[in-house]
């Protein structure tokens, strides 16, 4: 439990704790009718295709044990591919597949394993082991991302993505995942990847933090944090922006890649997103989402709502 000292100067620096995020905002401005919008991947690729946001190429549905036994007919001719859970929360459970020579499927960090080893993984996505709930899932088989080499001095075998908190459908807060060893390649802080700060007016990172502790190198690499300007950051505000139109949850967050060849990519919406973005920024946002309030009435499509994340405190 917190003393009141240090309650009272998280309070004065506008840092939104779990409780409130939980009260004043999920509940206020998440109606868990809508959920079903961001935790059905398969749903919410959908509704990005129909609204023109670009998201990984959907190369595959698997719904039954025995669609698992011919999971190979979907991906003839493709030689990388990632597995996920239609449900999955926090990056559990997704299969990245680098290439395939012979009867072998190769991941990420060079093991090699065959058809059936990666049929049995399918198997326990359909089983829940990954899902939300534990309940019975799909296996989603779609395109590998190939992240921009801006990140290559950044990265530890993984794919790097951008978190934007969005806030009644305005860009509100910003951070840079970078998978580390300890995660295993994956950009999810809690299993130890790095969270690096994003100014929203420039897309420039700022600060590190690594296990809620403030960093100024990656830990594998030495690399500094600091100063790695986004390319394309106006479209990732635009897409993250917009995100609010397919599923209007007043806290969201927007978890996009940066594409070498097709630019910016929409992953997956969060109706939960944590609140570890305001350790990597260094500022609390309470002060941020007050400012959004005042204002967001004033704001009439996604454009207008990004000018309106520019100016914020």
């Amino acid at each position: 439990m917190l003393g009141l000292g240090l309650a009272s100067k998280l309070r004065k620096a506008g840092v939104v704790g779990i409780n409130a995020r939980n009260r004043r905002y999920i509940m206020h401005h998440n109606p868990r009718s809508l959920y079903e919008l961001v935790d059905d991947k398969v749903l919410t690729k959908r509704l990005a295709m129909q609204a023109n946001i670009a998201v990984p190429k959907l190369y595959g549905l698997i719904r039954t044990v025995h669609d698992a036994r011919d999971f190979q007919k979907g991906i003839e001719g493709i030689n990388d591919f990632v597995i996920k859970p239609a449900h999955g929360s926090g990056g559990n459970g997704i299969m990245v597949i680098a290439r395939r020579k012979n009867q072998l499927f190769y991941k990420t960090d060079g093991l090699a394993i065959d058809a059936e080893a990666v049929r049995h993984h399918i198997v326990n996505v359909l089983s829940g082991m990954y899902s939300l709930g534990g309940q019975p899932d799909q296996a989603i088989i779609e395109y590998r991302v190939h992240f921009d080499p801006v990140f290559n001095s950044l990265s530890y075998n993984g794919v790097p993505d951008i978190r934007v908190l969005v806030y009644r459908g305005v860009p509100a807060m910003a951070m840079l995942r970078l998978p580390t060893r300890q995660s295993g390649g994956r950009a999810n802080l809690h299993q130890g990847a790095v969270g690096v700060g994003i100014d929203l007016k420039t897309g420039v990172t700022t600060l590190g933090v690594y296990h809620n502790r403030r960093i100024a190198e990656h830990p594998d690499f030495d690399t500094p944090l600091a100063g790695c300007a986004i390319p394309g950051w106006d479209d990732l505000l635009l897409i993250a922006a917009r995100c609010y139109e397919l599923a209007p949850l007043g806290y969201l967050g927007v978890d996009m890649v940066l594409d070498a060849r097709l630019g910016p990519l929409m992953l997956e919406l969060n109706a939960r997103p944590g609140l570890s973005i305001q350790i990597a920024n260094g500022k609390g946002l309470a002060f941020r989402l007050q400012a959004v309030d005042a204002a967001v009435a004033n704001t009439a499509n996604a454009k207008e709502k990004v000018e309106l994340s520019r100016t914020l405190p």
